[in-house]
């Protein structure tokens, strides 16, 4: 029996196409992450791409940025169309760009983002939580985690970043997802279609807002619109396409991933009551409880890097101008790194997952999500112990990024 399986397991991880994965794989990729990691950590694909599913060989990757390259002109040209609205957008932004634009936007960014700019916004996140928490608590108990909770928090805490004003802010999630959702290994031509719109209509309303911004600049102790605007210390300026795309980039790349982690995270202490019991037994324990949700459900399961040379990855030669598929929910089960994998352990120690990638482009906001999260999801659970998710929960359906579309939750 062991032998059987042992070679239907062989079968699925060689037979593995992203383009066209198997229909439970949406539902549960993880067998299917297993079975790679076991018989195939570096898959060639129809297309010659290649899907790298081991974690030394994702660090390696990540930090190697003269043999990787984050820019994504030619994988992105057949993909989206030379010229198009998203074509421009994933051309431009820090996370598929390289020095120079990349160093002069995370500069900028990682000003707005120390230490003290983050002590300083967290009495406005744990206000926003507690407002969110007594909001669904109002409404008698019957909520839905996501669009009353874990989506409503980042749109928040960067929309303030940003200082877009109250009022303009319910575009910005169906944009996002639009935006973010174009990134998927195929899309259809509606999805095309959708994303094109979004970027246009974000791009037109960003116009408007950094036109105003420049004649009312903000603080740029706490506008990072500002800084963006003006440069970091008078030089590396932006274009105004650059700066409009990297708008656009830091309100998706702030919104999609960490509605996902505490969405991902509430649902893991459902289903999990050991866990839950442990962290409401030791609340201490919400630090390393987000690493390991990171870990476990890791928001973002997909990065992408091409090579500019040849190169050997796992035996295997690889020609330059290849697009690599970075594995990281695979990676991040990876049993030479992590032992039993398939447990949620919310003390594990070490946690070396790769949820925010590594090298220079390691997430840029990185602290601010564990602090979103952390903050998040325990104030929920102090306030609603026994909160249980009800029948009705519905994923993403997106092979990127892990997430709930709906999360329906009674607070008991």
């Amino acid at each position: 029996m062991g032998e059987i399986l042992a070679e239907q397991a062989r079968e699925l991880a060689l037979g593995f196409d992203l383009t066209a994965p198997p229909m439970a794989f949406v539902v549960d990729p993880f067998p299917v992450y297993d079975a790679l990691l076991q018989h195939a950590p570096v898959l060639r694909q129809p297309d010659g791409s290649v899907l790298i599913s081991r974690h030394a060989d994702l660090e390696r990757i990540s930090r190697d940025t003269t043999l990787f390259s984050s820019e994504k002109k030619t994988a992105f040209a057949p993909k989206f169309g030379v010229g198009s609205p998203l074509y421009t957008h994933h051309t431009t932004s820090l996370v598929f760009s390289d020095p120079p634009l990349h160093t002069r936007v995370r500069k900028i960014m990682t000003s707005a983002l120390t230490p003290r700019a983050l002590q300083r916004m967290e009495p406005g996140l744990i206000a926003t939580v507690d407002r969110l928490i007594a909001d669904m608590a109002d409404r008698g108990g019957a909520v839905d985690l996501i669009a009353d909770f874990a989506a409503a928090i980042p749109i928040q805490i960067i929309g303030n970043l940003l200082d877009v004003p109250m009022a303009e802010r319910a575009p910005l999630r169906d944009w996002s997802l639009a935006i973010l959702g174009a990134l998927e290994p195929t899309l259809s031509d509606a999805q095309l279609a959708r994303g094109n719109r979004a970027v246009t209509e974000f791009c037109a309303y960003l116009e408007d807002l950094v036109a105003r911004r420049r004649a009312r600049p903000g603080d740029p102790e706490t506008d990072v619109l500002t800084r963006l605007i003006h440069g970091e210390d008078g030089d590396g300026r932006l274009s105004e396409v650059e700066l409009i795309q990297n708008c656009i980039f830091i309100l998706n790349a702030g919104h999609e991933t960490t509605t996902n982690l505490i969405g991902n995270g509430l649902a893991l202490l459902h289903d999990f009551p050991d866990q839950r019991a442990r962290l409401l037994a030791d609340p201490g324990l919400i630090a390393p409880a987000v690493e390991e949700f990171l870990r476990f459900r890791s928001p973002n399961q997909l990065g992408n890097r091409e090579t500019t040379a040849a190169v050997e990855i796992g035996g295997e030669r690889i020609a330059p101008g290849t697009n690599l598929h970075l594995c990281i929910g695979a990676a991040n089960r990876d049993p030479a790194v992590f032992e039993n994998p398939e447990r949620l352990d919310i003390a594990r120690k070490p946690n070396r997952h790769l949820a925010f990638a590594g090298g220079p482009h390691v997430c840029v906001g990185l602290t601010l999500a564990r602090m979103e999260g952390r903050i998040a999801m325990a104030r929920l659970l102090a306030r609603f112990p026994d909160y249980r998710i009800g029948e009705g929960r519905a994923l993403g359906g997106r092979l990127r990024f892990r997430g709930y579309d709906r999360l329906p939750a009674v607070l008991a």
